[in-house]
């Protein structure tokens, strides 16, 4: 199957790229309450300053997600911001947390899509950057920018 066939996305967490360095990617299933489906099918997710965190049991959790209530769903609306439990093979669990503990890395949410009608997230296995190379970053995309500019302004005939 190629990347992106049947998949739908609801939100990226475009921080998540800003404040750190995404060392890989990884998909993990999310378990969800109806009115919570609904929402995210209206897209009413914010994955800003979310993580997943490894419970003592060798469970992942995903912390810090907000849903927003669905409005028809009535008295049932589960808490907006409840911890949401995280679907992986045990295999991949392991070896995340034995990165985690290892190298200091976190698991950060980078986006949450549906493929084939099952609601995902992709976790990144994230190390911090610091504020010299946050800037370091900018000066490039600036650069970048600048480059497009020229090329597109030379083929114009400019």
């Amino acid at each position: 199957m190629a990347h992106g066939e049947g998949e739908k996305n609801i939100s990226v967490n475009r921080k998540a790229r800003h404040d750190y360095f995404i060392e890989e990617t990884c998909e993990a299933g999310l378990v969800l309450l109806g009115p919570e489906v609904k929402s995210l099918r209206d897209g009413k997710v914010n994955l800003r300053d979310s993580y997943a965190r490894l419970t003592r049991s060798g469970e992942l959790i995903l912390v810090g997600v907000h849903i927003s209530p669905y409005g028809f769903a009535g008295r049932e609306a589960p808490d907006p911001d409840r911890p949401r439990k995280l679907l992986m093979h045990r295999r991949e669990i392991d070896r995340l947390a034995g990165k985690i503990r290892e190298r200091g890395f976190t698991l950060v949410p980078t986006r949450l899509y549906f493929k084939k009608g099952r609601a995902k997230v992709e976790l990144g296995l994230a190390r911090g950057k610091e504020r010299h190379d946050k800037r370091e970053d900018l000066r490039k995309a600036e650069s970048r920018r600048e480059i497009d500019r020229a090329m597109k302004a030379s083929r114009q005939g400019r």
